[in-house]
C-alpha cells in the first residue's frame, strides 16, 4: 500500500515542482512618466494658483482633458518622436467658446529606455532639452497670451513625483 501512495504522490510532485510564482506587474511600479505642470500666479512667483475650466488638447489626438481648480496637471508624452505639442485653452471647459483663449505650447526632449522588469518591460524616461526645452505661443494673436512665462524646473523625467514645467499666469 506504501508503494502506491508513492506512485500517486510522485506524478502530482512533478507537476507542482513545474510550477512559479506568478509575474504579475504591480499598480504601484514606476512606468512611463508624464509631464508634470504646475501653475503659479505671475504676481507673487512662490504662490501656486488653481486654474479652472483648462482644455488640454494634446496635437494628434481627438479627446481633451478638463481641468477644474486644480494647479497642478499631468500632461503624456508622445513616445514616440522627441517632441510633444499641445494646447492649453483657458475657459475651455465652460459651454461660452467666445471667451477661450488658447496658447500652444511645445516641449523638445530625448526618449532613454529603462528595463523595470520581466512582467512590467521596459518604460521611457525623457530629457527636457536644457537650451530649447519648450516654446509658446498664442493660437489666436489678436487675445494674447494667457501664460506670461513658463520655466523649466526639473530637466530629467524618471517620475510624477515633482514639478517639471512651471507656468506662469
Amino acid at each position: 500500500m506504501m508503494r502506491y501512495t508513492v506512485f500517486l504522490f510522485l506524478p502530482l510532485l512533478m507537476v507542482f515542482s513545474g510550477c512559479e510564482k506568478d509575474d504579475i506587474c504591480s499598480d504601484t511600479t514606476s512606468t512611463t512618466p508624464r509631464l508634470v505642470i504646475e501653475f503659479y500666479d505671475v504676481t507673487n512667483l512662490t504662490q501656486t494658483k488653481n486654474v479652472s475650466n483648462l482644455v488640454l488638447k494634446t496635437n494628434g489626438v481627438s479627446e481633451t482633458i478638463l481641468f477644474n481648480a486644480v494647479s497642478k496637471i499631468y500632461v503624456p508624452f508622445d513616445t514616440t518622436t522627441d517632441t510633444v505639442q499641445f494646447q492649453l485653452i483657458q475657459n475651455g471647459g465652460d459651454t461660452d467658446t467666445t471667451n477661450d483663449n488658447i496658447d500652444n505650447i511645445t516641449m523638445n526632449y530625448t526618449r532613454t529606455t529603462q528595463y523595470v522588469s520581466r512582467a512590467c518591460g521596459y518604460k521611457l524616461n525623457f530629457v527636457l532639452n536644457p537650451t530649447n526645452g519648450f516654446s509658446f505661443s498664442d493660437a489666436t494673436p489678436n487675445d494674447g497670451l494667457w501664460i506670461q512665462t513658463m520655466g523649466i524646473s526639473e530637466t530629467t523625467i524618471t517620475n510624477e513625483n515633482e514639478v517639471h514645467v512651471k507656468l506662469y499666469y
